[in-house]
């Protein structure tokens, strides 16, 4: 496969560059710090080394000349590294640090804060749909999702299969996030339902046969590998009551599918839908991660059940996007989205759905969501980006 570029921009300062397993954040910055020093905590002896003395550190880079770059993979590792890192860069001799992570539990407990904004905090997320350009496919996108390391495999679905099986052994097990495996496996499988739904923890609970503590718990880990996210609901200026529980998601559509049991009970166009939102989301957390505009990710649903799958709030931005998963647009499709900008006019209200054609129907925007994903660059507005299109 020929190399792809990554929207993600390199800043001058340290930096913390966070995302889970496979996103390509070590061959980014290899790339992007041609020559840079490199201390892998992923090799067990370069951990245990650092880990018995963590003040080596401060060692090697003071056998560097000053103004060269550091790189520390996996600094999750050996978060005890962090104070003497913090203690370098404030002897402004301009090294510059590349902390890479793909979970953040230890550094929430021992090194984030001693950082005092001294590194930013960035993150690397799958493929986008722009960045592969002509490689992208929205059924390879919907079978198999958009992590490099499974896009690029010669056998992607082996490697996707035993993606969860590399963290759970590899993160799960050695830090000891939970103590039964089994258990957890079990969890895993049925939060797969709850992909794209409202999270409703203690019928998760009980489908385990565990204590709601416990699933909590689980989520908290997920969370922490970075392998899934919450949406809250939005309710600024709420004129009508709305739902508590937030919104659950699997950080990569292909995860969900491997996790997702099918079966002849099972209907296929419900996965399928479940997989085309997902996919949607992931690309818009990378298009406001990337992105310089601040904006954050909402969903929005009434206690009436009137539902919008997302909504993209900032100083530029407030817009609606409900994803269906249907080749043709009906009346029903647009009552989500019509009841949002009755208490929201100011947003901009869009349907993305599987259809060729894009169509203006009473007042709501219907783009084709592969069209969609494709002009989805960060920091530009895809929907200004485009000719206006003919009215239906």
């Amino acid at each position: 496969m020929e190399l792809v570029n990554r929207f993600f921009a390199c800043p001058e300062q340290s930096y913390y560059l966070f995302g889970p397993r496979g996103t390509g954040k070590s061959s980014w910055v290899a790339r992007l710090h041609p020559g840079a020093l490199l201390i892998d905590f992923l090799q067990p002896d370069v951990a245990r080394l650092y880990q018995g003395y963590p003040e080596r550190i401060r060692e090697t880079v003071h056998g560097q000349p000053d103004g060269c770059t550091v790189v520390v993979d996996e600094v999750q590792r050996v978060p005890e590294v962090l104070s003497a890192i913090h203690a370098l860069i404030e002897e402004k001799r301009g090294w510059r640090f590349v902390l890479t992570g793909s979970s953040s539990r230890k550094l929430k407990k021992a090194g984030v804060d001693l950082m005092a904004g001294r590194a930013l905090a960035l993150e690397m997320h799958p493929f986008m749909a722009r960045e592969l350009g002509s490689l992208f496919s929205m059924e390879k996108a919907l079978r198999l999702g958009m992590l490099p390391m499974v896009w690029d495999a010669p056998d992607p679905a082996a490697v996707l299969a035993s993606y969860i099986g590399i963290y759970m052994r590899e993160e799960v097990q050695a830090e000891g996030l939970v103590r039964k495996l089994d258990g957890f496996a079990r969890f895993l499988e049925a939060i797969s339902f709850s992909h794209a739904q409202l999270l409703n923890v203690s019928r998760i609970a009980q489908e385990c046969e565990v204590q709601r503590k416990t699933v909590e718990g689980f989520i908290a880990v997920l969370e922490d590998l970075l392998l899934a996210y919450r949406l809250p609901v939005f309710s600024k200026r709420a004129k009508r009551e709305t739902v508590k529980h937030t919104k659950f998601y699997l950080f990569d559509g292909g995860v969900f599918q491997s996790l997702r049991p099918k079966g002849p009970l099972d209907r296929a166009d419900e996965i399928a839908g479940a997989a085309l939102e997902g996919l949607v989301g992931q690309h818009l957390r990378a298009w406001i991660a990337y992105g310089k505009r601040p904006a954050k990710l909402f969903f929005w649903r009434t206690q009436g059940g009137s539902e919008v799958d997302f909504v993209v709030y900032g100083d530029e931005f407030f817009w609606a996007l409900e994803v269906k998963h249907a080749q043709r647009i009906h009346p029903a499709d647009l009552r989500g989205l019509q009841a949002f900008i009755d208490d929201y006019p100011e947003a901009k209200p869009v349907l993305l759905y599987q259809g060729r054609e894009r169509r203006l129907v009473k007042g709501i925007l219907c783009v084709p969501c592969a069209d969609f994903l494709r002009a989805l660059t960060p920091g530009v507005d895809p929907f200004q980006a485009n000719t206006q299109p003919a009215k239906a």
